[in-house]
């Protein structure tokens, strides 16, 4: 034990280095995408039942920064706003798999094939997704017809009392690291540990280079929540105590795309059907993609973690390593940064306004909390709508709100709401 420790510090300490300059780059780049591309962008082009908006929307979903929880009421949005259910699923599918900053995390560690192969397995298994539940699922589609009703709140309109630039460095530098700050340590830590305590060549001859070891990532990364950044350095580790870099891609697939809630809440929200398909499609598309990138780097004969060193200086990266620490931690810690996001007392703020108190169970991320205000905006004679991710509450302000649709606004996006008596 008294070794075990320093050893992990080293592995740990070695892994932030590797990946602090590119996550730095792409946690700007996420931010810059959070005010170029909105919600409404995005649900523009995802309505009909041809396989075009399922492309685009498995286009779509490959650099931004959502995981496997976030997705789901971004989701449930784009579909209650004219997006077809295979569309739907596609963004579903490929979004959690890879984010603009797991790409840039992916090409530090595992080396620009891996980086490059990761995008677009997700594309195809988003776009395999999405036309199956299009064939398949014909019955469910129920599609809105006419122009999507659109948010003009500040939630959604991407106009904001703050500048552009602003908002570009929140996001990426405050929002989106109190998100992932705790998960991505959590993935440093388990990568030093496997790293300290588990031999060379360990895994290799436990369970194999093939098929087998692939079923054991998927059965591993399925149920479990892994973040798609955080999930790099686990892998990176798993790969050099000798998992194949096909089992490692099986579970950075299934891992950020899957975990036992999100299915729950995708069966209750999308459909037992569509559920079905995208687990299935997940499943499928991991393995046969595993086995896709070890033929690769078979025909190659190169490594999927390389030695880069010629990528950035020591000196640079130790720099960087010190600085993403510092973004991170607010988030690791659960700190709040600059103004509060809480709601203020559920008051009326003029004569014949109500307020509605709403207690919010399952939020997990900024994003969360986005799509229930959102969608809250929505409904009618709502004026204002505020959620507070922390304290799992929701405080709506309006005329004649109904409480009961209240609620089941809530409860479409795959949460769990319930009126607060005051």
């Amino acid at each position: 034990m008294p070794e075990l420790l320093p050893a992990m510090a080293v592995e740990f300490w070695s892994v932030l280095c590797e990946m602090a300059p590119y996550l730095l780059f792409g946690l700007f780049v996420a931010g810059l995408l959070s005010v170029l591309i909105s919600p409404e962008a995005v649900e523009r082009h995802l309505g009909g039942s041809s396989i075009w908006p399922i492309f685009k929307a498995a286009i779509f979903g490959i650099p931004l920064p959502l995981c496997s929880c976030g997705v789901i009421p971004v989701t449930a949005s784009i579909r209650r706003h004219g997006a077809s259910r295979g569309a739907s699923t596609a963004f579903l599918i490929s979004t959690p798999q890879t984010g603009v900053d797991s790409i840039l995390v992916t090409f530090s560690l595992l080396g620009p094939v891996f980086a490059v192969f990761r995008p677009l397995a997700a594309l195809v298994s988003g776009l395999a997704g999405g036309a199956f539940v299009s064939l398949f699922d014909r019955g469910g589609e129920n599609e809105i017809g006419g122009a999507a009703e659109v948010c003009e709140d500040e939630c959604c309109s991407g106009e904001s009392g703050r500048g552009r630039f602003y908002r570009v460095f929140h996001y990426g530098f405050v929002t989106l690291p109190r998100d992932i700050g705790r998960a991505l340590i959590v993935g440093l830590i388990v990568a030093g540990l496997i790293s300290a305590l588990i031999p060379d060549d360990f895994f290799s001859g436990l369970l194999g280079m093939g098929l087998a070891a692939m079923l054991v990532m998927m059965l591993l990364g399925i149920p479990v929540y892994v973040c798609a950044t955080a999930s790099v350095p686990v892998a990176a580790a798993l790969i050099a105590k000798g998992v194949s870099p096909g089992a490692a891609l099986v579970f950075l697939m299934t891992g950020p795309a899957t975990n036992a809630a999100a299915i729950a809440t995708i069966w209750k929200v999308m459909g037992r059907r569509t559920a079905v398909v995208y687990l299935g499609t997940v499943a499928v598309a991991a393995l046969a993609s595993g086995l896709a990138l070890d033929a690769i780097f078979a025909i190659q004969g190169t490594q999927a973690a390389p030695d880069m060193p010629w990528m950035m200086p020591e000196a640079f990266k130790k720099i960087c390593a010190f600085v993403l620490l510092a973004v991170l931690a607010p988030g690791a810690l659960r700190l709040k940064l600059g103004r509060s996001d809480s709601p203020a007392p559920s008051e009326a703020t003029r004569e014949g306004t109500q307020a509605v108190e709403l207690a919010v169970t399952g939020m997990t991320c900024s994003h969360c909390a986005q799509s229930i205000q959102r969608g809250l905006v929505e409904c009618p004679g709502v004026d204002s709508a505020e959620v507070d991710l922390d304290g799992g509450r929701a405080v709506v302000r309006g005329e004649n709100l109904d409480p009961a649709r209240l609620r089941r606004t809530v409860e479409g996006l795959g949460y769990g709401a319930d009126p607060i008596q005051r």
